[in-house]
C-alpha cells in the first residue's frame, strides 16, 4: 500500500448524508415502471407507431439553405430583376466532337427548349444565344446551359428540381455527357448520407457483447436507444415543417442519439447487474440503478441539452433546426433510459446474463478486485504530477493545428466523383476556370443619368485582380438598377475568393462609385456563404462562453464545489481543442486524407466547430458526471479524497471506456461509411474527441489533477453553498451482502479485468 493510500479518513469532511436510494423520485419511477412493465412497453410501442404514422402522412420538409444571404443585393434582384432573383444552376455538357457541330448544337437547343416550360424555372440561357456567347469553352468541347430558378435553393420544391435534373439528363448520349451543378441541384442530386447508422449499431453490438458477455445484457441498451431514435426521427420530420431543418439533420440526430442513448442505457444496465451481484432482488436492483446511474444520466443529458441551447444565440434558422433535432434526440433517448429500460429490466430480471458467452461473461459486481484498472488508478495516484503534465502536454500538441483553422462553406468539389454535381463542378473548372462555379452578383441602384458611374464600375471590376471575367452591365427597363455577374479566378471555397468579396465591398466598389450616387452590393450564393461564414466565426466565442458558463453553474450546483467545475471547464476545452486540431490536420492539411477518404482538402464548414463544441462539451460532461458521481460517492463513504479518486476511477474506468468505444464506433462509422463531406468531418471530430476524452482526459488528466487538489476538490464557501440550489446526484445506497455471480445468474463467475 502506498503512502497516499494510508492517508487518514479525517483529511476531509464528507457532505451531509442524502436520502436513501429507495426514497428518491427516480427510484420510485423505476419501481413503477418495473411493476407496470407491460403498460410501459405498450405505451412506447403505441407512441412510436402513432408519431411515425403522423410523420408519414405529413412528410418532411428539409432545407438545403445554409448561407446567410446578402439582403441588399437580393432585394434589388427580387424587385428589379425577378428572372435572376432565384438560385442559378448549370447544365454542363461535355462533347467528344466539337461542341458547335450541328448535331451537338441541335441537341443543346432542344435541351434548353425542354427546360424553359418547367415549373419554377424563370429563365434558360442557351450557349448559342447572344447572351450565352461566353458559355462555350475555348477548347470547344465544354459548354453549359444556364438556368435561373424563381426561388432560392433552400425554398425550392424538391420535385421541381428533380424534374429539371431528369429532363436534362434524358438528353445524354454517346459523346454527349450531361452533368448538372448549382446549389439547388445539390438538394436532389448531390452527395447523400450513407448507411452509417447501421454500421455504428453493429459495432456497438460487438463492443457490448465483449463488455457483458451476454446477448440479453447487450441487447437491452440497443433496443432502448433504437426506440428513442425511431421516435426522434418522426418528431424531426414533423418539426421540419415549422423550423428550418437541414437535409443532413436526421443523420446528425442519429449520430448523437445513438451515441448517448446506448451509453445512457449501458450505464444503467451495468449498475443493475452490480445490484444483482450484490444480492438485491430485480426490483431493488432496478430502483438502485436508476437512483444512482439513472440520476447521473439525467444530469448528463441535461448538460448536453444546455450545451446545445448555446446554438440558439446565433439566431440562424438552420442552426436552430440542428439544435432542436439534437435536443429532441437526447430528450427521447433519456426518457427511454429512465422509463422503457427499467421496464425491460423487469422483463429480464435475473436472466440479464442469459444467452451468455462463457469466456466473455463478466461479473456484475463492483470491480473491487485488484485488476488492471485498480492498478492503473494507483499508478496515477502515485505519480500525479507526471501524468498531469504528460497528458496536458499531449492535448496541447493535438490542439495546435486548431489555430490555423479556416472556416468557409465547402463547395461541390468535395462531393464524391460519381455525383452529377461533382462532375459538373470539375467540367466547369476545366473548361472555364474554377471561379465559374461560384459567380458573384453585383446589383446596384442607379440614379437617373448615371450610366457613366456604372461604366466605371464595370471597368473597375474587369481590371480587379482575382476576377477572370465580368459580364456587361444589364439595366432594368427603367434604367434605375443594373446587374453585373463577375466570375472569380478561384473556386467558391478558396481563401482568395473570400478575400475578393471583401476587397470588392471595401475598396473596389466604393472607389468606382464615389460621387456618382450608384449604390452597388455584392450578392449571390458565394457571397452569401462568405457572409454566413463570417457571421458564424465571429459568434463562436459567444457560444463557447455561454456554454461554459451554463456548464460551470450546473456542475457547481451538482457537486457543491468550485474546483470541480473549474477543472472540468479547462480540461474539456483542451479535449475539444484537440478535436479541432484533428479535423484541421486531416481535412484542411490533408494528413491521412487517403486513409479517411476525404477527397479534396478544403476549409472547415463554419457551422461544424459550433455544433461540435456544444455536442462535445455536453458529451465530455457525460463522462465527467459519471466519473465524478462515483468519486463523490466514495468520498462521502470514506472522507478520504485520495482514496475516493482512485477507487472511483477503478470502479468506472471499464464501463466508461466501453461506453466511449461505442460512441467512437458510432461516430467513426460516419467517417468511413458516409459519402457526405460534412458528415465525415463531423464524425471524425466527434470520434477523435471521445477517444481523447475517454483516455487522456478521464483516465489520466482528471484523476491526476484531483489527486493533486486533494480535499480542495470539494471546497465551497458556505455563503455560496447557501445561495446555489442543491442539485446533488448522490443518494445513499445501503450495502448488501455480495454474492457470487453463479448464485445470481446461474453462470460461472469470471474475474473483472
Amino acid at each position: 500500500m502506498t503512502t497516499t493510500e494510508r492517508r487518514p479518513a479525517a483529511t476531509s469532511r464528507p457532505a451531509p448524508r442524502s436520502r436513501p436510494a429507495q426514497e428518491s423520485a427516480l427510484a420510485r419511477l423505476a419501481g413503477w415502471c418495473h411493476d407496470h412493465r407491460w403498460w410501459v412497453l405498450i405505451a412506447w410501442i403505441v407512441g412510436l407507431v402513432a408519431v411515425n404514422v403522423l410523420a408519414q402522412s405529413a412528410g418532411s420538409n428539409f432545407s438545403n439553405n445554409l448561407s446567410g444571404g446578402t439582403q441588399s443585393a437580393q432585394q434589388i434582384l427580387n424587385t428589379q430583376f425577378p428572372t435572376a432573383s432565384g438560385s442559378p444552376a448549370q447544365v454542363v455538357i461535355t462533347t467528344t466532337a466539337p461542341f458547335t457541330d450541328p448535331a451537338n448544337r441541335a441537341r443543346t437547343e432542344q435541351l434548353a427548349q425542354a427546360l424553359r416550360p418547367l415549373a419554377h424555372v424563370s429563365a434558360v440561357t442557351s450557349p448559342f444565344s447572344p447572351q450565352g456567347a461566353v458559355q462555350i469553352s475555348k477548347d470547344g468541347h465544354i459548354g453549359y446551359v444556364r438556368i435561373n430558378f424563381d426561388q432560392i435553393a433552400g425554398t425550392l420544391p424538391t420535385s421541381a428540381v428533380q424534374k429539371v435534373v431528369d429532363t436534362a439528363q434524358s438528353f445524354a448520349g454517346s459523346g454527349y455527357h450531361v452533368a448538372l451543378g448549382g446549389e439547388a441541384i445539390g438538394l436532389v442530386a448531390g452527395a447523400k448520407p450513407g448507411p452509417s447508422e447501421g454500421i455504428g449499431i453493429l459495432a456497438a453490438i460487438i463492443i457490448m457483447l465483449l463488455a457483458f458477455g451476454s446477448v440479453v445484457a447487450m441487447g437491452l441498451p440497443i433496443i432502448t436507444a433504437i426506440f428513442g431514435i425511431a421516435v426522434a426521427f418522426a418528431v424531426l420530420d414533423l418539426l421540419s415543417h415549422v423550423v428550418t431543418t437541414p437535409v443532413f439533420a436526421p443523420e446528425i440526430m442519429a449520430m448523437i442519439g445513438l451515441g448517448v442513448g446506448i451509453d445512457y442505457a449501458l450505464f444503467v444496465v451495468t449498475r443493475f447487474r452490480h445490484g444483482l451481484a450484490e444480492g438485491r432482488d430485480p426490483r431493488g436492483a432496478v430502483s438502485t440503478s436508476l437512483a444512482t446511474s439513472g440520476r447521473a444520466v439525467v444530469f448528463a443529458g441535461t448538460t448536453v441539452i444546455l450545451s446545445l441551447c448555446g446554438l440558439f444565440i446565433l439566431q440562424l434558422p438552420f442552426m436552430r433546426g440542428l439544435a432542436i433535432g439534437a435536443i429532441a434526440a437526447v430528450v427521447l433517448v433519456m426518457m427511454a433510459a429512465t422509463t422503457l429500460l427499467p421496464a425491460m429490466l423487469g422483463f429480464s430480471g435475473r436472466a440479464i446474463d442469459n444467452l451468455a458467452i462463457k469466456r466473455l461473461l463478466q461479473s456484475g459486481a463492483d470491480p473491487d478486485q485488484r485488476g488492471y484498472w485498480w492498478r492503473w488508478s494507483r499508478n496515477v495516484q502515485r505519480h500525479p504530477v507526471v501524468f498531469a503534465l504528460a497528458s496536458a502536454g499531449l492535448l496541447v500538441c493535438l490542439a495546435l493545428p486548431m489555430f490555423s483553422m479556416r472556416q468557409a462553406f465547402t463547395d461541390a468539389g468535395n462531393d464524391p466523383a460519381t455525383t452529377t454535381t461533382r462532375q459538373a463542378f470539375d467540367a466547369l473548372a476545366t473548361g472555364f476556370g474554377p471561379g465559374f462555379n461560384g459567380p458573384l452578383v453585383i446589383a446596384a441602384h442607379v440614379p437617373a443619368g448615371q450610366t457613366a458611374g456604372v461604366e466605371d464600375l464595370d471597368a473597375s471590376l474587369r481590371s480587379t485582380p482575382g476576377i477572370a471575367f465580368a459580364s456587361p452591365a444589364v439595366f432594368n427597363p427603367s434604367g434605375t438598377a443594373t446587374l453585373i455577374v463577375a466570375y472569380p479566378t478561384t473556386s467558391p471555397q478558396a481563401a482568395q475568393t473570400h478575400a475578393l468579396v471583401h476587397t470588392l465591398r471595401d475598396q473596389i466598389i466604393p472607389s468606382a462609385t464615389s460621387g456618382t450616387g450608384v449604390q452597388a452590393y455584392v450578392g449571390g450564393e458565394t457571397a452569401g456563404s462568405v457572409d454566413a461564414a463570417t457571421y458564424l466565426s465571429i459568434r463562436l466565442p459567444w457560444v463557447i462562453g455561454t456554454v461554459l458558463l451554463l456548464s460551470f453553474l450546473l456542475l457547481m450546483a451538482v457537486f457543491r464545489s468550485l474546483a470541480i467545475p473549474a477543472k472540468a471547464v479547462v480540461v474539456n476545452l483542451l479535449s475539444v481543442g484537440a478535436a479541432y486540431g484533428v479535423i484541421v490536420a486531416v481535412f484542411q492539411w490533408g494528413w491521412l486524407g487517403g486513409f479517411f477518404g476525404i477527397g479534396a482538402i478544403g476549409p472547415i464548414d463554419p457551422w461544424i466547430p459550433l455544433m461540435m463544441f456544444t455536442i462535445l462539451f455536453g458529451l465530455s460532461m457525460d463522462y465527467e458526471v459519471f466519473l465524478l458521481s462515483r468519486i463523490r460517492e466514495e468520498w462521502r463513504l470514506s472522507g478520504d479524497s485520495s482514496t475516493a479518486v482512485a477507487d472511483g476511477l477503478a470502479k468506472t474506468a471499464r464501463v466508461i471506456t466501453a461506453a466511449a468505444a461505442i460512441m467512437i464506433c458510432v461516430f467513426g462509422s460516419f467517417v468511413f461509411g458516409d459519402p457526405l463531406h460534412v458528415l465525415k468531418v463531423f464524425g471524425l471530430g466527434l470520434a477523435s474527441a471521445i477517444l481523447i476524452d475517454a483516455t487522456l482526459v478521464r483516465m489520466v488528466l482528471v484523476p491526476s489533477v484531483m489527486e493533486l487538489l486533494g480535499p480542495a476538490n470539494w471546497w465551497m464557501p458556505r455563503w455560496l453553498d447557501r445561495v446555489v440550489p442543491h442539485l446533488g446526484i448522490e443518494v445513499d445506497v445501503e450495502p448488501v451482502h455480495v454474492v457470487d455471480l453463479q448464485q445470481v445468474s446461474g453462470g460461472d463467475p469470471a474475474p473483472v479485468g
